[in-house]
């Protein structure tokens, strides 16, 4: 049915390579929901692309159509607006909506070099954002609770190099993990690169860059995603095993939110969770996982990730880990109180600052030259921003140094 897709997807290709993830305005001429296979007419002439396996199928108003790509409403001649990941090199579908709302502007404060929050590091316990104070772990502390934070030296404390299967050894290997999407993996894999060239870095770490592009937190919630297997392929690449995995870094966040602080990020949650279940199953000896929230996105100049929920995803992470402290099931991770279901859930370098206006504790700002044509993902620069941070943060926190460069 499709034989000129090959030819189709490589126009496609060579149509999107500029940048990582953009929206588009297209008409739909035909559609295979069983191939995931779709041909639009935009750009001047038809395309042919794929839909990813988790796309999300939306009507004009952002809900989620319940038959996917079999609603009789995705019917030739429709308008819709895409959103398109590149995967693998390839371009993919992630986000298909009906009709032109969604994409016919720029997100609010697309270009702004300033939204006006505060940073979550410089919000009080006075401070309030959509019912929330400051503060990484709220009440406008930026240090875990006492009872806590002994917690997380005791299982810090258990991090030693572990053989093959996962035993003890002095020559064996800790391994450190990214689990997300396009940013992390873009921002992860400089990461590792300075990292390996660091002398500070002790050479029992081994880091592997597990983040993919299109790949999100609700991508990675489905234990039978291919993101997973691909996580373990990079791992037997580096010649590790995922036994020896115990450590992780998670950057929260899903493609296209919609709504307020309590709709989109309550899904994020529930997607995070279930990622940390499935880290925890597949990776049984990971003990710490240090999550994060995005980089700016006042520049965003597509739906993917804007302002504000790029700044939200922060009390997302701050929910997360407020649940384990208060003793969640759901993120057990100590054997003496249950079933362990999660890794100890930590922060790790919080990178949101308001564009230009300079952060108080290390004057960290945003330029429109730390991203890619979409304003969503990191330049070069920008990307080089996030890793010095990561390997500052990995090299003087005090839990992370002890195995990270001791």
């Amino acid at each position: 049915m499709f034989r000129s897709m090959i030819v189709a997807v490589t126009t496609f290709v060579i149509w999107v390579s500029a940048v990582s993830a953009f929206e588009v305005q297209a008409v739909l001429k035909k559609i295979d929901a069983e191939s995931r296979v779709v041909v639009v007419f935009v750009g001047g002439q038809d395309r042919t692309v794929k839909v990813a396996k988790d796309a999300k199928v939306l009507d004009e108003k952002g809900k989620e159509l319940s038959d996917g790509l079999k609603d009789k409403s995705l019917k030739n001649g429709v308008e819709l607006t895409l959103t398109v990941e590149r995967v693998d090199n390839e371009p993919v579908i992630t986000t298909i909506q009906l009709g032109k709302k969604a994409g016919s502007s720029p997100p609010q404060g697309a270009g702004k070099s300033s939204v006006g929050f505060k940073p979550l590091t410089e919000m009080t316990a006075q401070d309030k954002y959509q019912g929330e104070d400051g503060g990484l772990y709220g009440g406008g502390e930026n240090e875990p609770p006492q009872a806590y934070q002994a917690a997380a030296k005791k299982e810090t404390a258990k991090i030693a190099p572990l053989d093959a299967a996962g035993r003890s050894s002095p020559t064996g290997k800790i391994v450190l993990i990214s689990i997300s999407m396009s940013n992390a993996t873009q921002e992860f894999s400089r990461f590792k690169q300075i990292a390996d060239a660091d002398p500070r870095k002790s050479g029992l770490v081994t880091i592997v860059d597990c983040a993919q592009g299109g790949q999100a937190m609700a991508q990675w919630s489905d234990p039978q995603a291919r993101a997973w297997a691909e996580a373990e392929r990079r791992i037997a690449s580096a010649n590790v095993t995922p036994k020896q995995v115990q450590v992780a870094w998670l950057k929260l966040a899903n493609p296209g939110p919609s709504g307020k602080l309590s709709e989109h990020g309550k899904k994020l949650q529930r997607d995070t969770v279930a990622v940390l279940q499935i880290a925890k199953t597949r990776f049984p000896n990971l003990r710490i996982a240090y999550l994060g929230s995005r980089i700016y996105g006042g520049y965003a100049a597509t739906r993917l990730n804007p302002e504000p929920y790029a700044y939200e995803s922060a009390f997302v992470v701050r929910w997360l880990i407020q649940d384990q402290v208060k003793g969640a099931s759901s993120l057990n991770y100590d054997s003496s109180h249950g079933a362990v279901k999660s890794p100890l859930l930590l922060w790790g370098p919080y990178f949101w600052a308001d564009g230009l206006t300079a952060r108080k504790s290390d004057h960290l700002v945003w330029e429109r030259a730390d991203f890619g044509g979409d304003g969503t993902h990191p330049s070069d620069r920008g990307r080089q921003k996030v890793a010095d941070l990561l390997l500052n943060f990995f090299t003087t926190d005090a839990n992370a140094k002890i195995w990270f460069a001791p």
